[in-house]
């Protein structure tokens, strides 16, 4: 391996990870589907959800120019002809518009995966999340090593490939279990400094010792960079999730951090004796119970809590897609897509494996997955009790783990929202706006109105009835007529930048890049020296 002098600021994980050699994931470099983008675009008759909250109306004519949306016009009726010129037009009569999704914590493939084989290129991912309306991805920790995501981030803003847009959080090199080069605060400062100078948007912390973690969180405020932290088991009994926001931590990502902050009668979690945070299945069996030991809903702990993060402006991104599968394995394992959808190195990572981050299903069981839903109540209700008094929760898939999946995992976790008590209209917004906003783009996107960029989802149906719509796979109904099952597929286009990509396109390219993975058939452009070996 390289020295680690060597390694630029940003790439120290993804040195560690690709064994010094090139990235272990294929870079996107060329774009092979969607349309335009136009010189004026209209969708024509609409009904318009546009992320604030507010409810829909229609019918609305949405009016593009060079992918910005420059009018937005109430259509006196169905039979009234087009108001206005277009060089290209969508007929949206009986379909519904909404913004596209942020997806603010998420990761541009996994190199884990080559412990089983050929990784999927990032391609792969990138249609998986086009073809689920996922517009805009906060890549949290830049795992393929924050040069490559930079590099991707601009094809993807030229729209010289087919993906989101991108934003490059660089994961903070300062805990012993993953990759640690900062050991003082002024070198914690010094390698934030550095890392803005490249270009990175935000930074992915998973803790550090207490001064540095403190430091760090000054010099992003200073520099502008926004922050999220996954308060890694390792690190949280120094500083849970409200000692850091009030550092300055813009936002906690999954669940550790916050009960640990309810906590009242304990520092640390009441761990076994035998517990080694190295076995997955300890770590996340046991994390399980992390709730049941805080402080309970109307305590006046609780009620502290929520006031507390409340008065710091913070942000949870609960992602409780990725966590799923330990309230209920079976569902996840046997679910509809993964025949089709899922790349064979990935399934196979998913199945119990030592070593495997996220594969740790050596003897998971009925009482592990009783005590996770009992986690999930809790959570839910802080989570959903938070957004009720004017926080901001927004929607993150952290998809490529626990048998979760690019796009299919994002959905999930609008389901789960709507689970916790949000509003199917409360869920779109945290999906949109509120994403946006916590990205520091709301300015750009999130909202249909005028200036705004034209991410645009085109719904054959209304996806505030049922999220389930918005699957690849489509939401399972029986047609009396027929006597037969039908698969109800919502989302038809997906528009970004103005460019409109066709949904079914995307998803027949991943099923035929699918196929080859478990066919063994690795086509030429995507033979990294990584996959060949």
């Amino acid at each position: 391996m390289a020295d680690q002098a060597e390694v630029l600021p940003g790439d120290e994980l993804a040195r560690i990870r690709n064994k010094g050699e090139v990235p272990i994931v294929a870079r996107a470099t060329s774009r092979d589907r969607g349309t335009g983008p136009f010189k004026r675009l209209a969708l024509r008759g609409a009904t318009v959800i546009d992320g604030t909250g507010a409810p829909p109306i229609g019918p609305i004519d949405i009016i593009v120019e060079n992918g910005r949306i420059v009018s937005l016009k109430k259509v006196v009726g169905y039979g009234a002809g087009p108001s206005e010129p277009a060089d290209h037009e969508i007929d949206c009569r009986g379909k519904w518009v909404t913004p596209g999704f942020v997806d603010c914590h998420a990761h541009a493939g996994v190199a884990y995966h080559s412990a089983n084989g050929w990784v999927p290129p990032v391609d792969y991912v990138y249609k998986l999340w086009l073809a689920h309306g996922v517009t805009t991805v906060r890549e949290m920790g830049s795992m393929n090593g924050l040069g490559w995501v930079i590099d991707q981030r601009q094809r993807a803003k030229e729209n010289t490939i087919a993906a989101p847009r991108l934003l490059a959080y660089a994961y903070f090199p300062a805990v012993n279990d993953m990759v640690k080069t900062i050991y003082t605060p002024e070198q914690g400062r010094a390698w934030l400094r550095k890392v803005k100078e490249r270009g990175a948007d935000g930074i992915k912390f998973f803790g550090a010792p207490p001064t540095i973690m403190e430091a760090a969180l000054d010099e992003c405020r200073k520099l502008g960079l926004r922050s999220g932290c996954h308060h890694a088991q390792m690190a949280v009994t120094r500083m849970n999730a409200l000692t850091t926001a009030g550092w300055g931590l813009t936002s906690a990502e999954h669940y550790y951090g916050l009960p640990e902050a309810l906590y009242e009668d304990r520092v640390v979690q009441d761990f076994p004796l035998d517990y080694n945070y190295t076995d997955e299945y300890f770590r996340f069996s046991i994390s399980g119970q992390m709730f049941s030991q805080a402080s309970r809903p109307g305590t006046r702990k609780w009620e502290e809590t929520l006031e507390s993060f409340l008065k710091l402006g913070f942000t949870f991104v609960p992602t409780f897609t990725i966590y799923d599968a330990n309230r209920d394995l079976m569902r996840a394992r046997r679910a509809d897509w993964h025949e089709q959808y899922t790349w064979k190195s990935m399934w196979e990572y998913f199945t119990p494996q030592r070593g495997g981050h996220g594969s740790y299903w050596y003897r998971w069981s009925t009482q592990n997955e009783i005590e996770w839903k009992e986690n999930y109540r809790l959570w839910m209700a802080f989570i959903n009790e938070y957004k009720n008094r004017g926080g901001r929760v927004c929607t993150g898939s952290d998809s490529g783990f626990i048998y979760q999946i690019f796009g299919f995992g994002y959905v999930r976790e609008l389901e789960l929202l709507q689970e916790a008590g949000f509003h199917p209209l409360e869920v779109i917004r945290a999906a949109t706006s509120q994403g946006a906003a916590l990205c520091g783009i709301e300015d750009e996107v999130g909202t249909i109105d005028i200036g705004m960029r034209a991410d645009l989802l085109v719904h054959d149906y209304n996806p505030l009835t049922d999220f389930k719509l918005l699957y690849g796979t489509g939401a399972m109904r029986f047609n009396d007529a027929t006597n037969e099952v039908e698969w109800h597929r919502g989302l038809k286009y997906t528009i970004k930048d103005g460019i409109i990509y066709d949904t079914a396109e995307l998803l027949a390219d991943v099923r035929e890049l699918v196929n080859a993975s478990w066919e063994k058939d690795v086509p030429d452009k995507y033979a990294t020296p990584a996959a060949a070996e």
